[in-house]
């Protein structure tokens, strides 16, 4: 059956592909390489039904009337770039191939004018059908560039706006570093006198650092205490070492407990100073009990002697009584 002119008769299969409908396939073939819309050597001698190979020398025998911006060719790492973005096979035409699965050569692009003077070249009645389908695909992609020129323009706005609010943002958190950095805890801190909400804010700071256990080893507690004590962190535990006549009632620990659970008090007389200690490992050495906290002068130390944190801990186990 002899067939149309705007008729595609592909190289492996006798279906006929009309040329308007074989478009959307076309627009698929054609990339965008050094900012200018190509089509691979192959995928045109696949559409023109003939070798790469013959393609090539057509053009090189024409060669005057290809110039680089009618045809180049591709670079390693270009063909590299665009092998990864849909494997390797379709990159390599049968008859270009070295045998181990890739081309003996760099393959040649062609931009819409090259594309159109290859039809002069080819001399053949498919080249040119083809060829008036491949205009009219480059034609309606620029018309959706050119319909869509608003779209983009506001896409572009917004991926700058992203890119300036990224950089202001990775420089607002290295500010926050670097403040980290100069401002490491302080070992040493005092309150005078009326600084009540200063170091009540303090100690409930250092509170919240512990993820397991509170030991706190002070002779006079009571409902004050507790309060400081119930912005802890969820299921860490409490154990309060003190003076036996605390003015802490049973009444209080069970009512903290049915809230914040859980905690324990022991009684000791062993202890004058007062002690915070968060997970058996940090502790703190407090110039005042917890519930008088910023009425008078009063000082904070952070204890850096892990052995001084072992022997106060063992100094409980040893001198402590329910």
């Amino acid at each position: 059956m002899a067939t149309e002119k705007n008729e595609i008769v592909t190289k492996d299969k006798t279906d006929i592909a009309n040329v308007d409908m074989a478009q959307a396939d076309i627009r698929s073939l054609i990339y965008v390489v050094r900012g200018q819309r190509v089509m691979l050597d192959s995928d045109l001698a696949m559409l023109y039904q003939v070798e790469t190979k013959a393609l090539n020398r057509s053009v090189k025998r024409n060669i005057n009337r290809f110039p680089e911006d009618f045809m180049f060719q591709l670079s390693e790492d270009e063909y590299q770039v665009l092998r990864c973005q849909f494997g390797t096979s379709k990159m390599d035409a049968e008859n270009n191939t070295d045998g181990r699965g890739g081309r003996r050569y760099l393959p040649y692009v062609f931009t819409e004018q090259g594309i159109s003077m290859l039809a002069s070249v080819l001399h053949s009645e498919v080249a040119v059908n083809v060829s008036i389908g491949i205009m009219r695909a480059f034609v309606e992609m620029r018309r959706f560039v050119a319909n869509n020129a608003m779209m983009f323009e506001r896409i572009s706005t917004v991926e700058l706006r992203q890119l300036q609010y990224q950089e202001q943002t990775d420089a607002k958190l290295e500010q926050i570093f670097d403040y980290i950095s100069e401002h490491e805890e302080s070992a040493q801190k005092v309150f005078f006198d009326g600084q009540i909400y200063d170091a009540f804010s303090l100690l409930i700071s250092l509170i919240q650092k512990a993820s397991k256990e509170i030991t706190l080893i002070d002779g006079y507690v009571d409902v004050d205490t507790l309060n400081l004590l119930c912005k802890k962190n969820e299921g860490v535990s409490v154990s309060i070492y003190t003076h036996e006549k605390t003015r802490l009632s049973d009444t209080d620990i069970k009512t903290f407990n049915a809230q914040y659970p859980s905690l324990r008090v022991k009684y000791t007389k062993v202890f004058h100073d007062r002690f915070l200690i968060l997970d058996g490992k940090t502790a703190y050495h407090i110039g005042a009990s917890l519930k008088d906290a910023g009425k008078k002068c009063f000082a904070i130390n952070l204890l850096q002697d892990d052995g001084v944190i072992r022997d106060i801990l063992q100094r409980l186990q040893l001198e402590t009584e329910e």
